[in-house]
């Protein structure tokens, strides 16, 4: 058996190879959503992507007799390794045929150019950092991933282990059903808390140009700090918020993108998709035209949101201000036709949110998603 050739991305073309080759790995599996190409093209782009000015990438394709078996990225976030005081390099956008020589010549790869930069672990997978799609689904393969939450074939954990990755974290994403997320219980519990704490709820402006530019600048300032304590977080610079901002206007919904205000002042938001993946799914090629196309005629068919965000200024963190917005993104789903609710990806040992999630809104972890390390 021919052991596969490890071809360094260094064009267009090759970009583009890596891209599409993710379809090779999923043929007869009815839960991949595939990607939009443009949307991955924008991803990748070194030069438009503000993520690259802190940050870099070396893509890998695995080839055997002129067909790609595998991909891989190398990835180095700077701004990663200073805010946590680490010597992490990172690896990324892996795909590969079940084959354990491929997987380790891919890994190989990616570990020896995170080496030659002075990096001492690698860890993984993330597409391509912490605030991107991250993690590697090791439980939950009976359903299709919701959008900007990653899929895999399950003996991809075999892959990842057998090369000497450990677990270094998991992700849990959490289901919700209208059936049993608001009782009455929790209706009067979030009332109290309304009217105790002087709490308000208000959607972002996505009409007025100059409403939105300060409602994103709040959202930036409240994701920033709210998430600061959690594990492998990162804050986004300016720059790397707005271009996140752009993306989510295209597919956001004001209805769900609320900030919450306590006697007038910001305290908190939430972020909340259609799971647009739903139409997706059935937009084989990847092509923008099509996926136009499902998003218009099949919009209404969907039934679930992903809860993305959720985060309140550590000054607000007792004042029940999450109930309220969990609560308020549920009422104003409901008579849309939305009966269920992801929140992900919510860490492992996040007690106060797996609290709530599991004895206030009676969800329950339906995924799991896997974040590994190993010393180089």
């Amino acid at each position: 058996m021919s052991t596969p050739i490890i071809i360094p991305v260094t064009n267009k073309a090759d970009k583009l190879r890596f891209i599409k080759s993710q379809w090779n790995f999923y043929k007869g599996d009815n839960s991949f959503v595939p990607p939009i190409i443009m949307d991955r093209e924008k991803l990748l782009d070194e030069k438009k992507n503000p993520f690259y000015k802190h940050s870099a990438i070396q893509l890998f394709l695995a080839e055997k007799n002129g067909q790609i078996i595998g991909r891989i990225a190398a990835i180095i976030n700077d701004n990663h390794n200073i805010i946590h005081n680490d010597n992490i390099g990172f690896f990324g956008f892996f795909e590969c045929e079940d084959n354990q020589e491929t997987a380790n010549a891919l890994f190989h790869a990616a570990e020896e150019w995170l080496k030659s930069k002075g990096k001492s672990e690698i860890r993984g997978p993330v597409n391509p950092s912490m605030n991107d799609e991250c993690g590697l689904l090791i439980d939950g393969f009976d359903s299709p991933p919701v959008i900007l939450m990653t899929y895999n074939p399950k003996y991809y954990e075999k892959l990842v282990e057998n090369y000497g990755f450990g677990k270094v974290k998991d992700l849990h994403a959490y289901i919700l059903d209208q059936n049993t997320f608001v009782s009455d219980k929790m209706r009067r519990t979030v009332e109290i808390i309304r009217q105790r704490s002087q709490v308000t709820i208000r959607e972002v402006d996505f009409k007025n140009k100059e409403n939105f530019k300060r409602d994103v600048k709040t959202l930036k300032e409240i994701y920033n700090a709210a998430w600061q304590p959690n594990w492998g977080f990162v804050k986004m610079t300016d720059e790397e918020f707005d271009f996140l901002a752009a993306d989510l206007k295209q597919i956001a919904d004001p209805v769900y993108t609320l900030i919450a205000e306590v006697k007038g002042k910001v305290a908190g938001f939430a972020l909340a998709i259609p799971d647009i993946n739903q139409s997706l799914i059935h937009n084989k090629s990847g092509g923008i035209l099509g996926a136009a196309w499902h998003l218009l005629t099949k919009k209404k068919k969907i039934n679930l949101l992903r809860i993305i965000v959720l985060g309140v200024l550590p000054e607000y963190q007792k004042n029940g201000v999450d109930a309220v917005l969990y609560q308020e993104i549920g009422s104003r789903g409901l008579p849309r036709g939305i009966q269920y609710g992801e929140a992900s990806w919510i860490l492992e040992d996040n007690e106060p949110m797996k609290k709530a999630l599991t004895t206030t809104m009676h969800g329950t972890i339906y995924k799991t998603y896997r974040m590994y390390q190993k010393t180089l």
